[in-house]
C-alpha cells in the first residue's frame, strides 16, 4: 500500500484563497477591512522568519497588517499597556503575540491580557476553557488546519477512533478536544503511555504531535490509517540538516491510506488557519455571519 499525500501547501493555497473572496467581499458589502496585529518582542531568528510570513500572507488576502517590533528589552508594563491599545483598537481583529517571548516576561500573563474575541491563536484560557466545554471559541491554529484536512479527506469523522500522540496545550490537547467535537473516539497517548505501538495501532486518524523526530514508525501504523504529522524537527544526517517530522514518513506511508508530509503537510496550514480566524474575529465582532468551512 502506498498512502495519498495530504498536500497541505496546497489546501492551505486553497483556505487563502477562500478567506480572500470573504475579504473582498465584506470589504465591498459593508466598508470592513479585517485587521491582524502581530507583536514582536526580541529578535529571534525564526520569529522574525514566521511574522514576516504572516505580515506577507495578511496583506495577500487582502487584510489590514498591523505590525509591533519590540526591543528584547522591553517591560512587562510596556507591553502589557501595548495589548491594551490594540485590544480597545476597532480596526484590529485579531491579536497575535508571537511566542516565544524573553524570559523577562511572563507569557501565561501576557496572552491572557489579549481580548479573548482577538485571540487569533486560541491559547487565553477562556478560549480554552470555551473549546474544552463545547462552546464557540477562537481555536488554535494548528489543530484547527489538522481537522480542516481531516474533514476534507474523511468528508465526516463521526465513530472513528482517533489517537493523538502528544499532550501540549498548542496542539495535543485542543486537538483531542476538536475530535471529540466531531463525535470521534479519541485517546490522548504521549512518551509515558505504556505499550504506546498498540495504542497507535487501533486507530483510524493518527494525529503524531509529541516533538520528537520520527517516533512513530510503520510498524505502529494501522494499515489504511490516516497519519496527520504536526512534527517539525531539524536533525543532522548524512552531513546534512534534514527537516523530518514526529513520523518516519517513508515506513508510514508504506501502511498509511493518507498522510501528510513534513515539509509541505500541516505546516502551511497553521498561517492558513491564522487567516481564517482572522476573518471569524471580525466577523463575530460586527454581528455578520462566520464564512462557513473556515472554523471548527
Amino acid at each position: 500500500m502506498t498512502a495519498k499525500v495530504i498536500d497541505g501547501k496546497a489546501f492551505a493555497a486553497k483556505v487563502r484563497a477562500e478567506v480572500a473572496t470573504h475579504v473582498a467581499r465584506l470589504k465591498d458589502e459593508t466598508g470592513i477591512q479585517p485587521g491582524l496585529a502581530v507583536v514582536l518582542v526580541g529578535e529571534d531568528p525564526a520569529s522574525q522568519v514566521y511574522v514576516r510570513n504572516k505580515h506577507a500572507s495578511t496583506i495577500e488576502v487582502g487584510m489590514a497588517s498591523f505590525e509591533h517590533r519590540l526591543s528584547p528589552e522591553t517591560g512587562e508594563a510596556d507591553l502589557l499597556a501595548l495589548i491594551d491599545g490594540l485590544n480597545a483598537d476597532p480596526k484590529v481583529h485579531g491579536i497575535l503575540v508571537q511566542l516565544p517571548l524573553p524570559g523577562h516576561l511572563n507569557s501565561e500573563l501576557v496572552i491572557n491580557r489579549i481580548d479573548p474575541s482577538k485571540d487569533v491563536d486560541g491559547f487565553h484560557i477562556s478560549n480554552v476553557g470555551l473549546l474544552g466545554t463545547g462552546q464557540k471559541s477562537m481555536v488554535p491554529c494548528t489543530p484547527l488546519g489538522c481537522l480542516m484536512m481531516l474533514r476534507d479527506h474523511h468528508g465526516k469523522l463521526a465513530g472513528l477512533n482517533a489517537v493523538v500522540v502528544g499532550r501540549s496545550n498548542i496542539v495535543g490537547k485542543p486537538m483531542a478536544q476538536l475530535l471529540l467535537g466531531d463525535s470521534c473516539t479519541v485517546t490522548i497517548a504521549h512518551s509515558r503511555t505504556k505499550d504506546l505501538a498498540e495504542v497507535c495501532r487501533r486507530a483510524d486518524i493518527l494525529v503524531a504531535a509529541v516533538g520528537r523526530p520520527e517516533m512513530i514508525t510503520g510498524d505502529m501504523v494501522r494499515p489504511g490509517a490516516t497519519v496527520i504529522d504536526v512534527g517539525i524537527n531539524r536533525i543532522e544526517r548524512d552531513g546534512k540538516t534534514k527537516l523530518v517530522g514526529d513520523v518516519h514518513y517513508e515506513s508510514a506511508a508504506a501502511v498509511a491510506g493518507a498522510i501528510t508530509p513534513v515539509p509541505g503537510g500541516v505546516g502551511p496550514m497553521t498561517i492558513a488557519c491564522l487567516l481564517a480566524n482572522t476573518l471569524t474575529a471580525c466577523c463575530r465582532a460586527n454581528g455578520l455571519a462566520e464564512p462557513e468551512g473556515l472554523t471548527a
